[in-house]
Order: structure tokens, then C-alpha cells, then sequence
């Protein structure tokens, strides 16, 4: 009984001295092997310049949403935004909305640019209009307004759908009498294409 005592008593002894020292060696190696910092591959926290933003603010990721007076869902995003200066409206480029009517309709627009005042959005940098009727309109620039269902071509369309190639003097969508109506106007031009 006397000798088990005695050995537990040296074993505890032992790594009383042993165990520190065992800590230091890990330790010690750590830091000896561990590699050496360098700034220079630091995670960059933003790829912006500072200065460029300070003299032209603009904002990445714009988006700007609304309902019309008949009820349309009107959603707009950009790449890039820009607000009002002395000398220019708010403008975006990269833009992509849709026009979604009370009875679930959705027309799509992207264009490359777009300026924007409280009544309306002036799309320009070539337009595309995809309509819930399976047209696909191009156009110069068009003007969508962001109070009603009022989209106006700038100029001349051209348009592939259902029932072949239109081209037309303008293009405008409306709400009239409670439908939503795509009217082609100014020496319209129908190519006919029959189904198979």
C-alpha cells in the first residue's frame, strides 16, 4: 500500500514537470513554423476609388418600385445608378423592369440606359419589350410613364411575334376601357408568317 503510494506521488511529480514543459515545446513550435504575414496579400475590402465616388456619387444595385393609378406593379433595376446634379436628371444604366397588370400580365423592358423625373422614366441605349402576348419589340428608346400605364416608342419598332415581323412609325402601350392595349401606329407593316 506504502509503494503504490509512493509511485502515484513520483508519477504526479513527474508530469508536474513534465506537462509544462511539453506545453512550451508545442508552443514554441508554432511559432516557429508558423508562416510569415504579408501585407501585401490582404483581402481587399472594396476595389472602389474613393476619390472617383466622391466626385460622381452613384449607387450599384439601384432598383425603384411602384403602382400605377389602374393598378400596375412597376419595378425597375439598374446596374448603376446616379442621382440629380445641377445639370443632369437622375440617370441608370444596365436596366431591366417589368410592367405587371392587375390580371398578372407581365411585360418585360431592358434598355442601356434610362434618366428618370418624378412623372416619368426616359429608356434609351436600345430597347427590348417582351410582351404576355409573345411580341418582342425593339426599339431606339421609349418613354414609360410612372404614375399610369402609358409606354410611348421614341421612334421607328420592330417587332417579331405570333403572327410574323411588324414594323412601325411608333409603338405604345395603354390602358383603355379596363384592357391593357399594344397599339402599332405610323405606317405599320405587316409580314405575315402562318403557323404551321
Amino acid at each position: 500500500m506504502e509503494r503504490q503510494r509512493d509511485k502515484h506521488s513520483r508519477i504526479v511529480v513527474w508530469l508536474k514537470v513534465a506537462l509544462p514543459l511539453l506545453a512550451l515545446v508545442i508552443l514554441s513550435t508554432l511559432f516557429l513554423v508558423a508562416r510569415k504575414i504579408d501585407p501585401t496579400m490582404a483581402i481587399p475590402y472594396a476595389e472602389v476609388d474613393v476619390a472617383d465616388r466622391i466626385r460622381e456619387p452613384r449607387m450599384t444595385g439601384a432598383a425603384y418600385s411602384g403602382v400605377t393609378s389602374d393598378g400596375a406593379a412597376l419595378s425597375i433595376s439598374a446596374e448603376e445608378a446616379k442621382p440629380a446634379s445641377d445639370s443632369t436628371a437622375p440617370s441608370a444604366k444596365g436596366l431591366a423592369a417589368s410592367l405587371t397588370t392587375p390580371d398578372g400580365r407581365v411585360t418585360q423592358f431592358s434598355a442601356g440606359g434610362m434618366t428618370m423625373d418624378s412623372a416619368k422614366a426616359d429608356l434609351t441605349g436600345g430597347v427590348t419589350v417582351t410582351t404576355p402576348t409573345q411580341y418582342q419589340i425593339v426599339t431606339d428608346s421609349l418613354t414609360m410613364a410612372l404614375d399610369k400605364t402609358a409606354v410611348q416608342s421614341g421612334g421607328a419598332v420592330a417587332a417579331t411575334g405570333p403572327l410574323g415581323q411588324i414594323d412601325a412609325g411608333a409603338m405604345q402601350i395603354t390602358q383603355q376601357d379596363g384592357s391593357y392595349v399594344l397599339l402599332f401606329n405610323n405606317h405599320v407593316k405587316l409580314v405575315y408568317t402562318p403557323s404551321n
